[in-house]
């Protein structure tokens, strides 16, 4: 009787095969096996084997590549859109991109190493109930603690951050800009922040290079345990902007580069938080104003009202 079912593809070269490896890794495929660089072996929640027809909606050229079926794959995604923006990141050639307008559905196509055409799909929130926070910064305030030192890199996401904020709905007299000298200084003037209670979010940003001793290492478990330390404790959200990296290029990557900016998505984050903690706060005070404690009830019971 069948036990599993595995559906191998050829890339080409070791090259492509570790992208295409990474990228499924980001949707969620779990690595298997294939440490030697040769080979990956992925694994997914769930398998199924689809039999399809080719039919006239698929745009001409999509029709046309899933002729050969050893080129195709298909995925379902339960966040189509971070599925698409990861491959966006990766600068994958798209192929289609289509949306269901009953049922909400999205699906779209993509043209991987190796000649792999991939298409994911998927509902977006399907199977899920959660609260969020929206991406507005209408009426929030913001402080953003920067660090002078490798400023080459800390003014690229302090200038992400500060567009980040701007386009998301924030005024600029609702935005704090504090210098401080390094990364260690950062947890520091965050906690004296968020005590003030005067800003919904504080995003810290810096950079971290790692050098030839460990002070590296030292700093980098000092500012992640005090930035943390300090949301915890205030209750006031704090976004984690700091890069800890091997080299200067790695930085410049992630300060507007191959790898986007840093600091605008410390400021998305921020956003977002900062909604999250406003709507999980009403919804606890809405709770308590539409149903008294058991203790409550128990006292008027005991008094007669």
């Amino acid at each position: 009787m069948l036990k599993s079912l595995h559906i191998g593809r050829y890339v080409g070269d070791q090259k492509n095969l570790k992208l295409l490896a990474e990228f499924l890794e980001a949707l969620g495929f779990d690595a298997v096996a294939g440490e030697d660089g040769r080979s990956a072996i992925l694994s997914a929640p769930l398998a199924l084997l689809s039999l399809n027809s080719l039919v006239k909606e698929y745009p001409a050229e999509v029709r046309e590549r899933l002729k050969d079926v050893n080129r195709v794959l298909v995925i379902e995604v339960s966040n189509p859109e971070a599925a698409f923006e990861i491959a966006q990141k990766r600068k994958f050639k798209l192929l289609a991109d289509t949306i269901n307008p009953k049922t909400n559905d999205r699906s779209f196509s993509l043209e991987l190493p190796g000649e792999i055409v991939l298409t994911v799909h998927g509902r977006p929130g399907e199977g899920t109930d959660a609260i969020e926070g929206q991406l507005n910064a209408a009426g929030q305030r913001f402080a953003i603690v920067v660090s002078r030192f490798n400023a080459f890199i800390t003014e690229r996401l302090l200038q992400g951050a500060y567009d980040g904020l701007l386009r998301s709905g924030a005024r600029k007299e609702d935005i704090a800009v504090i210098r401080v000298p390094g990364a260690f200084e950062i947890p520091s003037a965050a906690r004296t922040l968020a005590e003030t209670k005067k800003h919904d979010a504080i995003i810290c940003i810096g950079c971290l290079l790692r050098g030839d001793t460990a002070h590296y290492d030292v700093i980098v478990n000092e500012v992640t345990r005090g930035i943390g330390q300090s949301a915890q404790e205030t209750g006031i959200p704090h976004a984690f902007g700091v890069l800890t990296c091997e080299t200067l290029e790695q930085a410049i990557d992630r300060a507007g580069l191959k790898m986007g900016n840093k600091g605008l998505e410390a400021a998305l984050a921020a956003v977002e938080m900062a909604n999250l903690k406003a709507g999980l706060r009403s919804q606890v005070a809405g709770v308590r104003k539409g149903k008294a404690s058991p203790t409550s009830a128990s006292r008027k019971r005991k008094s007669g009202s």
